[in-house]
């Protein structure tokens, strides 16, 4: 099973182009098993109402339904893993909490995170598996 990060999520509806090639091959054949998190879809909102990021003429609302659409299956963190995951053990060059969350889900049911953050490396030590 592969969880896409925020911002390859966004890369897939206007920049495909920034997708290497693996990932491209992943998520085109083996649709089935491709989620999104819902709390991308938080991240994206935040960023958003700041003025952060651009969603080329979609409102977070609308990503909802676009997810859906690319048949990206949305799965819910529940509240227990979101306790649990101060368990994570902190790294130095990683910080950001919402990808620090898809990482310890990753890691807690053996799933393979997709993204082009290098700094997920700092997380193979712990096990993570990421693409």
């Amino acid at each position: 099973m592969y969880i896409i990060d925020t911002h390859i999520f966004l890369w897939l509806i206007k920049y495909p182009e920034k997708i290497n090639q693996h990932q491209l091959q992943i998520l085109q054949n083996a649709r089935e098993n491709i989620y999104i998190s819902n709390i991308s879809f938080l991240e994206i909102a935040l960023k958003f109402q700041k003025g952060k990021l651009e969603l080329f003429g979609f409102s977070p609302e609308q990503l909802v339904k676009i997810a859906k659409k690319m048949n990206l299956k949305i799965i819910d963190i529940d509240a227990q893993t979101m306790a649990n995951s101060h368990q994570l053990p902190p790294v130095k060059k990683h910080k950001d909490p919402f990808d620090r969350l898809l990482v310890w889900l990753c890691l807690q049911n053996n799933w393979t995170l997709l993204s082009a953050d290098n700094k997920l490396n700092e997380y193979t030590q712990q096990g993570l598996k990421w693409i």
